[in-house]
């Protein structure tokens, strides 16, 4: 790694975070970083925008040019758009960080540079072979589309037997096959680019590109130029012409991820979009013809929004072609089990752990709580816990307070609510209620009888036959 930042804390900053998986070169000027690239092999640079003498993007722009190779990364704390733009048109940069950035974003971040730098390599060797032996390849390159249908496949979304993603994925399937957009809702962290990812790869454009844009995470303007693309000196920073998403997806498939948050301009020129088959760069005369399939994905309640006037009725009804809904986890309880496993593997991976034993107490203590974050959220404990605990099974203890208490974000009496079933007579409904009580108390308690039948003002032989009648034992 080459870091250049002309702030000797900065640079000391990021080869502490770095030095532990990388060797670090630093370099406080473009010239100090030129004279190393001369005699070093660099993998990754990563430049600040703002030097003495030169700006970022004007040094990884002659970097670019002499040393192809290296992945060229941008740290400022500026976040001009102008900048962004020129960074990516005239340097070509892997990524624009922003300061202050977070130890554990940085490192991922040039992990992937590094992964990225590899695949490269790796492309261009495989083209050498496409000009040597087009059958072989041709015969590898099935072979890794078949494989990467399996990763991505319905049948790789986990769950448990009979759960309620079984609906959402065997109809996701179906429309799969066919040509429709298809509306994806569903809570923050409940999957829906896994089940969109999945579609494309059960469609007739599974050979093609799977592009995804998250509409919420820049600006209109940048939005637009992303998604459809602009022609050179279209505005401030535009350098050269930008092929957009919408072009490089052709024969294959865009996700525009938390598509009800994009504004009403933008909508209109999305609706065009959709209903032309062709899309105007920024700055361009005349429209280019696209075949793309649109996945659209939002957390919000879009028809709610188009009654709000929020969102275009008329959007609404191109991309809602076929609706699914992914439901939230605590809805699904019994897919915790089989989630919490793969990404108990997941992470020890990342975190190069032996995988530890997840003991019945411990998924009691799981299937307990709600998990307002979802899958998402599940993944932050499971992680958290692997980081402070070193044994070979993980206890209930490591896991955050809020998760041992069994408390989500919404009230109690929501939660109540959501739990107890709407039908029965009311001495059914109140054994539910018993049950979860009993079941509260005694993960509270980390199954210490004694302590919960004090709390519950029972005998321990009174606790123990509500525990037998419920089916309370740990891991029941």
């Amino acid at each position: 790694m080459l870091v250049v930042d002309d702030e000797l804390r900065s640079q000391e900053a990021i080869r502490r975070t770095l030095e532990e998986d990388f060797r670090v070169l630093t370099a406080g000027s473009a010239e100090q970083a030129s004279a190393l690239l001369e005699r070093e092999p660099v993998a990754v640079l990563l430049c600040d925008q703002r030097m003495p003498g030169t700006s970022g993007v004007a040094f990884l722009r002659q970097v670019r040019q002499r040393w192809p190779e290296v992945v060229r990364i941008i740290v400022s704390g500026y976040s001009e758009s102008a900048d962004i733009v020129a960074g990516i048109n005239e340097a070509g940069i892997y990524q624009y960080i922003l300061k202050p950035w977070a130890p554990e974003h940085l490192l991922d971040s040039v992990r992937n540079a590094v992964e990225a730098q590899a695949l490269q390599r790796q492309t261009a060797r495989l083209d050498l072979e496409l000009r040597t032996s087009t059958p072989a390849l041709r015969q590898r390159v099935s072979q890794r589309q078949q494989q990467v249908q399996q990763v991505y496949g319905f049948e790789r979304i986990v769950r448990a037997a009979g759960s309620p993603l079984d609906g959402v994925c065997a109809l996701a399937a179906k429309v799969a096959r066919y040509d429709l957009p298809v509306l994806v809702l569903g809570e923050s962290g409940t999957g829906k680019e896994l089940l969109a990812r999945a579609i494309h790869y059960a469609s007739p454009r599974a050979s093609g590109p799977f592009v995804v844009e998250n509409c919420a995470a820049i600006t209109d303007t940048l939005l637009e130029s992303e998604l459809f693309g602009h022609k050179r000196g279209a505005f401030t920073g535009a350098y050269e012409d930008h092929v957009g998403l919408f072009q490089r997806a052709h024969g294959g498939t865009v996700l525009l991820d938390e598509i009800g948050e994009t504004s009403a301009a933008f909508q209109v020129k999305l609706l065009r979009v959709l209903q032309e088959g062709e899309v105007r760069p920024v700055g361009a005369a005349r429209p280019l013809p696209v075949d793309v399939r649109v996945l659209a994905a939002t957390h919000r309640e879009l028809e709610q929004r188009v009654r709000d006037g929020l969102f275009r009725e008329d959007l609404y009804y191109r991309l809602a072609a076929v609706t699914l809904t992914m439901p939230p986890l605590r809805e699904r309880m019994a897919d915790i089990g089989p989630i919490a496993q793969q990404l108990l593997h997941q992470v020890a991976a990342e975190l190069r752990r032996p995988v530890p034993e997840l003991p019945d107490g411990t998924l009691a203590c799981l299937l307990a709580y709600p998990w307002p974050g979802n899958i998402r959220e599940l993944r932050n404990e499971i992680a958290r816990a692997l980081a402070l605990h070193d044994g070979a099974r993980l206890p209930p203890e490591v896991f955050s307070p809020r998760v041992l208490q069994g408390h989500g974000t919404g009230s109690a009496a929501a939660q109540l609510a959501a739990l107890v079933p709407s039908s029965g007579t009311l001495a059914q409904r109140l054994e539910v209620i018993e049950a979860m009580l009993l079941r509260e108390t005694l993960l509270r308690q980390r199954w210490n009888k004694t302590r919960a039948a004090q709390e519950l003002g029972l005998s321990r032989v009174g606790l123990r036959s509500k525990i037998q009648r419920f089916g309370l034992e740990p891991g029941a």
